[in-house]
């Protein structure tokens, strides 16, 4: 979240900015629970002072021969009872303040370009050629079927948006998954992590996709009548909460890799990419997350994001890079790249990657730290994320661009040595 005292001082500056994301920022608001919550804090101060100096009339009063009891009614009247109520009021304007600012997105990067949605975003680089086929290439549903891609088993067991991989399938999204593991944990500098694929709510209240997220994601209620789980909609929320409300002495920049199953509801996304497998309630991701200083977040995000595109180049997968508009982009983040995959079936580049940073916007929230070697002080991290890629769609991308006309599939030379040394995948 957003700091309160930087709010304060750059009031006209923070609204500007966030304008750019399409958010209406309240002044009249936060300066109300602002006055309100300095008041309540003053007015607890004051008493706790009168307090103070009540208590050394207490003893002279004692030392005079009066009882403790009556010296104490004499002196404190109501100041006990006036100091709990004070107290309390400045705990609810402190909670109402932090609840506005946890509504409040994160402010833009000076970068990020103007626009409302994604016909704004900026493209930056394109990486390939897409290739020319001598037939009409199929989309990876049409191929899937003779392969071992069965969404019509998905439904049955689970529903909309679910898929069963068997044989060949199953072997070639598993190949995928270790190639990218093993190649950003043994050419990238990621120490590899695994994590729960379920998380409470503090944790996604740390990473921003709550309170104004929760229609997005799975909750699950405890049966032991316990707080509530969510399932993780991206690693993200559990890996960059390893460090909340903590001060680490790691030298930065800590860098994580994790494999997961993410689970998203699709709120929202009533009749978009019905068909396959780009928008599913259950998927595979490899992320990839960094903590590093502040003056470092804007070099990381660009070797993270270059860490994603290696995956894509190493597969041989033509792709474009993209900025996200202020109006495009997510809740949390201060600058995003898309990349986006060719999809010959589709005839269109689809998002297989957003990486972004986040500033101190997550950290604050999360009070995750760093003890800064050259003052010995806490001060808060910088947090980024990407998907380096998710699973799914990149398993999509290899079978619609190695496509052949007999139905089959070349494996790219990078996946060939997790896939037993097998060169075609055929029906």
């Amino acid at each position: 979240m957003l700091d309160v005292k930087y709010i304060r001082e750059n009031l006209d500056q923070v609204k500007s900015a966030l304008g750019k994301k399409g958010f209406v920022f309240n002044d009249e608001e936060f300066n109300r629970l602002d006055e309100q919550r300095k008041s309540a804090l003053t007015k607890a101060q004051a008493l706790q002072a009168e307090k103070k100096k009540a208590s050394k009339q207490i003893g002279a009063l004692i030392g005079q021969g009066m009882s403790p009891e009556d010296a104490k009614a004499q002196v404190m009247g109501s100041i006990d009872s006036d100091i709990t109520d004070a107290e309390q009021a400045a705990k609810d304007a402190e909670q109402a303040m932090r609840d506005l600012l946890m509504s409040i997105p994160n402010v833009p990067h000076a970068s990020v370009p103007f626009g409302k949605d994604e016909d704004d975003n900026v493209e930056v680089l394109k990486w390939g050629t897409p290739a020319s086929f001598s037939f009409t290439p199929k989309d990876h549903v049409d191929l899937g079927e003779a392969l071992g891609l069965s969404f019509d088993d998905g439904a049955m067991l689970a529903g909309s948006r679910f898929v069963v991989m068997s044989g060949p399938m199953a072997r070639l999204h598993r190949a995928i998954t270790q190639f990218m593991l093993n190649t950003h944990t043994e050419e990238h500098g990621y120490t590899e992590t695994y994590v729960p694929y379920m998380v409470n709510r503090t944790a996604l209240e740390g990473t921003g996709q709550l309170p104004k997220f929760e229609e997005d994601l799975f909750k699950i209620p405890s049966a032991q009548g316990e707080k509530d789980f969510y399932l993780i909609p991206t690693a993200e929320v559990p890996v960059t909460n390893l460090l909340r409300e903590s001060v680490t002495d790691i030298q930065l920049p800590i860098k994580k890799v994790a494999h997961t199953p993410c689970f998203r509801s699709e709120a929202g996304s009533y009749g978009r990419d019905t068909r396959g497998m780009i928008r599913q309630h259950q998927f595979d991701k490899v992320e990839l997350v960094q903590f590093v200083r502040a003056e470092d977040s804007d070099a990381a995000l660009e070797e993270l994001t270059g860490h994603a595109e290696a995956i894509l180049q190493k597969l041989g997968l033509p792709y474009r890079k993209i900025t996200l508009c202020g109006g495009d982009m997510g809740f949390s983040a201060s600058k995003t790249y898309d990349l986006e995959v060719w999809l010959p079936g589709q005839q269109k580049y689809r998002e297989i990657s957003s990486c972004s940073t986040f500033g101190d916007y997550q950290a604050r929230r999360m009070q995750a730290r760093w003890r800064n070697p050259e003052t010995g002080k806490p001060e808060l991290l910088h947090t980024l994320n990407g998907s380096g890629l998710a699973v799914g769609r990149t398993m999509v991308a290899v079978m619609e661009n190695y496509q052949q006309e007999d139905g089959s599939i070349v494996v790219p030379d990078a996946l060939r040595p997790y896939m037993g040394g097998v060169e075609v995948i055929r029906p």
